[in-house]
């Protein structure tokens, strides 16, 4: 579904931030991209949804994949047309919008191929809340909805491949097992595949097929996601859990034997 070959990123032609990243999504999948912040997580996401323009970043080298066809160098309402769609992190809502005004312009590039109304109804199935909030302006939905709003926004496009960032940031743990559970129905329901950007690696690893691991513009580590909820090192750096299960900090472990443990 997805190939992104060994790019690199820049902003402004002088700050790399993307150094040979290299990783699949095959179809029907999700795989989780986990990391701190200030990573390069979100940066990969718009190299592949094509916003780094937005903000004066480009692909300086390397190339994305998306069907066997290269898309680095085309617009991003072509790659929403081919079926790519990012759900953003913090909850990019219409605010001054209702819900439902929020749907129809996610139906905006089907609005050839199929009705407002089948799509719509489509969306409901996985977000019934959402059908008695449809005449509410969005801006006005708790967090739990406004998440749930953008990702539902998204699915009237009936994307092939999903964008998600940071889904569970600032949710409360039920509504993330709530989240996250669709997002896992809609993978096996509708055959879309997932690219999922998450700190929480519990609830990224508990639901995906694979799993990276990205810190300074590189991937550090990937495999399996059963075997990384397992790796001693992602259970100390990002479960928060060191080899005797103790909790630890993971401000407490310093950066230089991150490294080091990462490049054995």
């Amino acid at each position: 579904m997805l190939r992104v070959n060994n790019i690199e990123v820049c902003y402004s032609e002088v700050i790399l931030v993307l150094k040979g990243v290299s990783l699949d999504v095959p179809d029907r999948s999700i795989v989780a991209l986990l990391g701190a912040n200030g990573g390069g997580k979100t940066t990969l996401l718009k190299a592949i949804s094509g916003l780094l323009k937005t903000e004066e970043g480009e692909v300086t080298d390397g190339s994305i994949e998306f069907g066997g066809k290269r898309i680095d160098h085309i617009e991003p309402e072509q790659r929403v047309s081919m079926g790519i769609s990012q759900v953003m992190e913090g909850r990019m809502v219409f605010e001054h919008l209702t819900v439902d005004e929020n749907l129809e312009a996610g139906h905006y590039v089907r609005r050839r191929e199929s009705s407002l109304n089948s799509e719509r109804d489509m969306v409901f199935s996985y977000f019934p809340r959402l059908k008695d909030l449809c005449r509410q302006v969005s801006g006005y939905l708790s967090g739990g909805e406004q998440q749930m709003l953008v990702i539902a926004r998204a699915l009237m496009a009936r994307p092939k491949l999903f964008l998600l960032d940071e889904p569970s940031m600032g949710l409360a743990p039920i509504i993330v097992e709530e989240i996250f559970d669709i997002v896992k129905r809609i993978k096996e329901e509708q055959g879309a595949s997932v690219l999922l950007v998450e700190q929480n690696a519990v609830a990224a690893l508990s639901i995906a097929d694979h799993g990276y691991v990205m810190e300074n513009g590189k991937i550090v580590l990937d495999g399996p996601a059963s075997k990384l909820m397992d790796n001693p090192d992602v259970k100390e750096f990002y479960l928060g859990l060191s080899e005797l299960g103790e909790k630890k900090k993971y401000s407490e472990v310093k950066h230089y034997k991150r490294r080091k443990r990462w490049l054995v």
